[in-house]
């Protein structure tokens, strides 16, 4: 589909977008175990970038956040020193923000200027840009949410703020794909699998979700023991809830994320088992042979910050795995979808192929 081979810079400058995002999620994951999301109670583009520099502005944005119901109902009596501890957090997740933005924009004015890059892939970096933007804007809405009567942040906005970041490190990871390996033909025995993979996809978001709700609802606190929940499979009073009632509560969230991992896992185990049976070579069988592992990881991890209560350490790794389960899963159908039979399967006859997607300097 893309012909021309990709640029070494190109690349690299979309690579740094990932792991910028990727630490977008950490800073993001250690804002929300502090309490340190609702600290900053205003959204300033050009003048929040610098954080107050002197006493007295320190004790203006404090006063400012004690109008708000989080000081007055969970924080009452909070010192300076405590606010500037939970400012901080989301201070620096803001910055990256911008930072972020910065780091997107101006490269890509200097390629599109330099005629670096093709028309496709000029769409698919303005696609990437309003996605960027639409995660800023979605992330002030999320906070909104919590500067109300009842001092939380909305766990659907929450999940639809985590949801747009794992699309745009998914829409940027695609482009990758695309600029590194590209492929003129398509092979009809591999694309044959590409429609599970794509059921994988959603299933991993799906449970990634359920992950946001259970932060949002901080369901995770509650119900710290494993495999029972309090010695109950399955917490009879939940029976009278109606199935929209289960998305608002914290225990029926923690259910169906609990249970729904073993979904996603034996899913994965079946899908790895099906596709070992078919000889995967190369990029191909390892990405596979790579999602099946962090697959593994992230239920391992999953267990143990429900045992241990959260712990902040294991909560933003649980998070951040999570992102790299998605995007591996992603990856595989990029590979299933996309590679040709000569680099990814051998039937009883190998076809040998040019080699695509090899990287020039600019």
């Amino acid at each position: 589909m893309h012909q021309k081979p990709a640029s070494i810079p190109v690349v690299l400058w979309l690579i740094s977008g990932i792991v910028l995002v990727l630490a977008m999620v950490v800073i993001g994951g250690i804002t929300r175990l502090t309490g340190s999301g609702l600290s900053i109670t205003e959204w300033n583009l050009i003048s929040g970038t610098l954080p107050p520099l002197s006493e007295s502005e320190w004790l203006v944005m404090f006063e400012k956040y004690k109008q708000f119901p989080e000081y007055q109902k969970l924080n009452f009596g909070m010192t300076l020193p405590g606010f500037k501890q939970i400012f901080m957090w989301e201070y620096l997740h803001r910055l990256l923000g911008r930072l972020i933005g910065i780091v997107f924009i101006v490269p890509f004015l200097y390629f599109l200027y330099r005629k670096m890059l093709a028309p496709w892939l000029v769409k698919r970096l303005v696609f990437i840009l309003l996605l960027g933007m639409a995660q800023g804007v979605m992330g002030w809405v999320m906070v909104m949410s919590g500067l109300s009567e009842m001092p939380h942040v909305s766990h659907y906005r929450l999940a639809a703020h985590l949801t747009l970041a794992l699309l745009l490190i998914g829409v940027i990871l695609w482009t990758i794909a695309d600029l590194v390996a590209p492929v003129e033909q398509k092979s009809h025995a591999l694309r044959a699998y590409s429609p599970l993979s794509w059921l994988l996809v959603f299933a991993i978001l799906i449970q990634i979700v359920l992950g946001a709700f259970v932060a949002g609802l901080k369901s995770g606190f509650s119900y710290n023991t494993w495999p029972l929940m309090q010695g109950e499979f399955f917490p009879g009073f939940l029976s009278g809830l109606s199935i929209l009632q289960y998305f608002d509560n914290g225990v029926a969230v923690q259910f169906m994320h609990r249970w729904f991992a073993f979904v996603v896992l034996i899913c994965v185990v079946l899908f790895y088992s099906y596709l070992s049976k078919q000889y995967l070579l190369g990029t191909t069988r390892t990405a596979v042979r790579f999602l099946l592992l962090v697959t593994i990881l992230q239920v391992g991890l999953g267990i143990a910050t429900l045992v241990l209560v959260v712990p902040i350490s294991l909560g933003v790794l649980h998070q951040v795995v999570a992102a790299i389960l998605f995007m591996a899963a992603l990856f595989v159908a990029h590979q299933l979808q996309h590679k040709a039979e000569a680099e990814a399967f051998m039937p009883e006859r190998r076809i040998m192929a040019e080699p695509a997607g090899v990287l020039r300097k600019h």
